[in-house]
């Protein structure tokens, strides 16, 4: 049975090894929104309470005719990747994918509208963000490309008439979903189940995570400086969509990486996260060049936080990680010729 989207706790019961990286996580959006104090005028509180529940009606009637076209987005994007990369078509359904879009984002809506935060977003919908995404990737992994490209088209296209500060707003309740959909983070919860309290693996994951924004962050702004005058299909590594999506994709290499330490093995990196790439970044205008040095600069940042001890955990799993894309994999004239 799937997850019910309805307003309820999470299980605090379950392994506190899942209830701490899951706090974890949801404590980074704590730091993104405004600092609201007690002193905050009545009639403000209610006036903005008014203006976003006038906002998420507007979008609740668009979003169906808005997830047909981030459908259309994604056909034209990645749909001849289906006949490329030989995936089985019944395994994308564009309307069981159409009707978990909608239900997410009319939840989601919901609660913006309600001037909840959007940690609280992330405590009600991750479960049902890890089930749509545990089900997509069960037989393919590759599947999620789609499902996640859906999800993230009908965001932007959903605030693209809304004023800079409502959009802004919006858009920290849609990284949400963005989040729990591009990254295995229900995977990682599960694994942390499986250890012990103490494990080496999972001190060293908790110690890396409350950093993984600012690691991103870091390695984004690095990326702009060496590649200045680069541009995705997307625009520019500065336009702030891009920029966005690119400390997304750092966080995610991350997450998967500590898949691969909670999880002993190499699997979530070689069966999911590596076609993921090979489907989208081609069509995305993203260069191996930049992957590369992207992971590069994963590695230097995680070792100047942790000792040659945990350093240890990683090594294996950042190495697969480099030989994949390597040069042998991926030569400049293939990427040319993208």
């Amino acid at each position: 049975m799937k997850p019910q989207l309805e307003y309820q706790s999470v299980n605090l019961s379950k392994d506190r090894e899942i209830e701490s990286l899951a706090k974890q996580w949801a404590k980074k959006y704590v730091r993104k929104l405004e600092e609201h104090t007690d002193s905050l005028d009545e009639n403000r509180e209610l006036s903005t309470k008014n203006q976003r529940l006038s906002i998420a009606e507007k979008l609740r009637y668009s979003l169906r005719n808005i997830s047909l076209q981030a459908w259309n987005k994604t056909e034209y994007l990645i749909g001849q990747e289906i006949e490329r990369h030989q995936i089985n078509p019944k395994l994308i359904d564009p309307w069981q994918i159409s009707e978990e879009v909608f239900n997410i984002f009319e939840k989601t809506l919901e609660i913006y509208a309600q001037t909840l935060s959007p940690q609280y977003l992330s405590r009600i919908i991750s479960p049902y963000l890890g089930a749509i995404r545990k089900k997509h990737t069960a037989i393919d992994p590759r599947v999620i490309g789609f499902v996640s490209m859906q999800f993230h088209y009908t965001g932007l296209m959903l605030t693209e008439d809304l004023s800079m500060r409502n959009k802004n707003e919006l858009l920290t309740y849609l990284k949400v979903i963005d989040d729990h959909l591009y990254m295995p983070l229900q995977r990682a919860y599960d694994a942390a189940a499986n250890q012990d309290y103490n494990s080496q693996s999972l001190m060293v994951v908790q110690q890396l995570l409350p950093a993984s924004t600012e690691i991103a962050r870091n390695i984004c702004e690095r990326v702009i400086e060496l590649y200045p005058n680069y541009s995705t299909y997307s625009g520019s590594l500065k336009n702030p969509v891009v920029k966005t999506a690119t400390i997304r994709d750092v966080e995610m290499f991350q997450v998967y990486l500590w898949v691969c330490v909670l999880e002993n093995s190499v699997a979530a990196i070689q069966q999911e996260l590596f076609p993921l790439c090979v489907m989208i970044y081609p069509t995305l205008k993203v260069r191996w060049e930049l992957v590369r040095q992207m992971i590069n600069l994963l590695g230097k940042e995680i070792s100047s936080r942790l000792g040659r001890e945990q350093q240890q955990l990683f090594i294996p799993y950042f190495q697969a990680l480099r030989e994949m894309f390597s040069p042998e994999v991926f030569p400049e004239s293939l990427t040319e010729r993208v």
